[in-house]
């Protein structure tokens, strides 16, 4: 019997919530109906957080929309903690700002089944989010489910090629990659980033979108679909694509990940982009980037 995992990529369209109890709801709704499908590991994607600032009505401006959601973090970790250890499965909530030291990151959270959380930091501020004053992150992780190995940067940190290999070198098989964009421009580069970065690594490559217009300024439209990409070799799709989604409609995008034939793919697959890339000249020192256990963690 193969090794699989299950993911769900949400297509998240922002809502605007009158009460902290009916976004909780509908973070409930949304991992309820993943997790009923069969999904281990659920992706929400970039800025997926931004609606909590319609509890404060202060959406319309985006430094205090910033300041909104970076007040309501350890409330929303609550609710996102309580449905993974529920549901028994792994949660990548919407990121979104968080203040800390005088400096503001763009941070999304990691939710283990036994409770157990951890905090990832942009690494590459887009220029708009150096504009807003973001700043970006240093700490590279992969998690281990106990089932699978998985890496996570976020969107503009996807089109960065030694990112994605330092996560792959520390043993990651599937990379996440949730995202927010509001043109097909720049759906098509992070796209394209994805699936550049499942070439080179060998691996599964998952981009989660928002989608839709928002009553937020910070991201009032959001473009893009969900997709699983996969290294163009033998027994995956020819194109590379095993998932996508319909452009900008809400709601879950699903697939297995074989992770028996990635391996089989990455020891004797047609090319060896994984193995060979330090035979390329330029290539040097990597990031570092930490193991961490879920499956041990509680």
């Amino acid at each position: 019997m193969s090794r699989t995992i299950r993911i769900a990529a949400a297509q998240y369209d922002l809502t605007a919530p009158a009460r902290f109890a009916d976004w909780a709801a509908r973070q409930e709704q949304w991992v309820a109906e993943a997790a009923g499908q069969g999904a281990e590991l659920l992706v929400f994607p970039e800025y997926g957080a931004m609606e909590l600032a319609a509890l404060t009505g202060r959406g319309g401006d985006v430094q205090a929309s910033f300041d909104a959601v970076s007040d309501l973090w350890d409330k929303a970790n609550d609710v996102h903690r309580a449905l993974a250890q529920g549901h028994g499965v792994t949660i990548v909530s919407g990121s979104g700002p968080q203040r800390r030291a005088d400096r503001t990151f763009n941070v999304a959270h990691v939710f283990g089944p036994r409770g157990w959380v951890a905090r990832f930091d942009k690494i590459m501020p887009t220029p708009w989010e150096r504009d807003m004053g973001l700043s970006g992150g240093r700490d590279l992780m992969v998690f281990d489910t106990g089932g699978v190995k998985f890496g996570l940067v976020i969107c503009y940190d996807i089109e960065f090629p030694l990112l994605a290999r330092a996560l792959a070198e520390a043993g990651a098989e599937v990379i996440l990659a949730p995202s927010n964009t509001e043109t097909e421009w720049g759906y098509w580069r992070v796209r394209t980033g994805a699936m550049a970065r499942a070439l080179e690594n060998q691996c599964h490559v998952v981009q989660v979108p928002t989608v839709g217009a928002a009553a937020f300024a910070a991201v009032a439209m959001n473009v893009g679909a969900a997709g699983v990409f996969a290294p163009s070799d033998q027994g995956f799709p020819a194109g590379g694509v095993v998932a996508l989604g319909e452009m900008n409609r809400p709601g879950w995008v699903h697939a297995s990940l074989d992770l028996d034939l990635l391996a089989q793919v990455r020891e004797s697959g047609s090319v060896q982009t994984l193995r060979h890339w330090p035979e390329q000249p330029g290539a040097g020192a990597l990031p570092a980037a930490r193991l961490i256990d879920i499956a041990a963690a509680g």
